[in-house]
């Protein structure tokens, strides 16, 4: 019969250094090696039974990889603001002063630039970016659109405002990327409610079309009738983006009734999902283009 691994009582739903633990006389290297631990990066171990979140290695990260006056930035800091939804295998961004170094480490993304003294902040025990500093950082690394998708979640988490961060990018004129978070600020709105909705809003806008409202309510004799995901009210044309959450078919019917009595009525609404904005975004463009035509006289 095998023998059980070596669990110690201090180790167990842990997170820790391989190496002091060795040191302790907690586990061997060969301890270290069995089933009982897993591995998160270099000489980090996680208890077996741990459910590794992108948290826990982002809380890793923060207090054994990086130096203290670095930080957990981009993605990663978003996801500790519970902005996104990072899977725990995304790499972990860190931001690294420019005369600092770290050693490899599988996992990471490293970005060494300029760190001013506000734009660290501390959570949970981990140094994080502010959440201007997150979106500046955002509008650098990223192209416009994800951009724009991340900072959409952290001004409807009122992390901070629009304002706020037309005023940071303003006060670094000059410094690399202020043009990039002044320009995804003027596409980004705090009403989306998915990062689907945030993608299709900003490509129709890139494209040439004016800019829709968000989560528009459209009532009857002051009665709710539909709330819309992006819609042109003064047209009286929508887009619905079909997400995930007609995986519940009441919900879905819900919806659906509602928007079947707008179509009876004046307003014109366009469904996309997934695959078409993947596949075909330039035929749902020229359908959300000819019913603001028909609505119009403008030649969008």
């Amino acid at each position: 019969m095998s023998k059980a691994p070596r669990r110690p009582p201090q180790l167990r739903g842990r997170v820790f250094r391989g190496s002091v633990a060795v040191s302790r006389g907690l586990l061997t290297r060969n301890d270290l090696r069995s089933s009982a631990w897993r591995p998160l990066f270099r000489d980090v171990y996680a208890d077996a039974k741990v459910s590794i979140t992108h948290v826990v290695r982002c809380t890793a990260v923060g207090r054994w990889l990086i130096p203290p006056e670095a930080a957990i930035a981009g993605r990663a800091a978003a996801g500790l603001y519970g902005c996104g939804t990072p899977t725990a295998s995304d790499p972990v961004d860190v931001l690294i002063p420019r005369d600092a170094r770290i050693g490899p480490a599988t996992g990471l993304r490293v970005h060494h630039g300029e760190i001013d003294p506000d734009d660290i902040l501390e959570r949970a025990g981990v140094r994080v970016t502010s959440p201007a500093r997150t979106c500046w950082d955002l509008a650098r690394w990223l192209d416009v659109i994800e951009a724009v998708v991340v900072i959409d979640a952290i001004l409807a988490r009122r992390l901070t405002t629009v304002s706020a961060l037309r005023e940071y990018a303003l006060n670094r004129a000059g410094r690399r990327g202020w043009r990039s978070l002044l320009r995804a600020v003027d596409l980004a709105d705090a009403g989306a409610e998915s990062p689907q909705e945030s993608r299709t809003r900003v490509r129709l806008v890139l494209a040439g079309l004016p800019r829709p409202e968000t989560q528009w309510i459209v009532a009857e004799r002051g009665r709710f009738v539909a709330r819309l995901d992006l819609a042109w009210p003064q047209f009286k044309v929508a887009v619905e983006y079909d997400g995930l959450w007609h995986d519940d078919p009441e919900q879905f019917h819900r919806d659906r009734r509602r928007l079947n009595r707008l179509l009876g009525g004046d307003w014109i609404v366009l469904h996309v999902t997934g695959k078409r904005l993947r596949d075909d975004f330039d035929g749902f463009l020229a359908e959300v283009r000819a019913a603001l035509r028909a609505r119009s006289r403008s030649s969008w």
